[in-house]
């Protein structure tokens, strides 16, 4: 398994969290929005593995521009949502990709 599909699982998972009602948002202000900037170095290093991987790294793209306007409540709900689906479903077929060539 390729280093970007471990982060794009990783990644997916912390997205999923955060689309979390209520939750996420508490979250996110309890750390003083660092959360925030956390996801968006974590989104961008995973975006350079998937291209040095030549991967898919749309999620990835999501994932900055989730952790970039995650300051708007419902806005940046939606965008969690959207991110950790598209990162998890991504990651679900980078895994089933590795393994039929194994």
């Amino acid at each position: 398994m390729h280093i970007s599909t471990s982060l794009k699982w990783i990644t997916g998972i912390f997205e999923a969290l955060l689309a979390i009602p209520l939750v996420g948002g508490i979250f996110i202000i309890g750390t003083g929005w660092n959360a925030l900037i956390f996801m968006l170095i974590f989104h961008i290093i995973t975006l350079v593995f998937s291209i040095r991987d030549d991967r898919f790294s749309v999620g990835s793209v999501l994932g900055v521009i989730a952790s970039l306007i995650g300051l708007i409540p419902v806005i940046g709900w939606i965008m969690h949502t959207l991110t950790a689906i598209v990162l998890l479903i991504d990651a679900l077929i980078s895994t089933g990709v590795s393994k039929n060539r194994a």
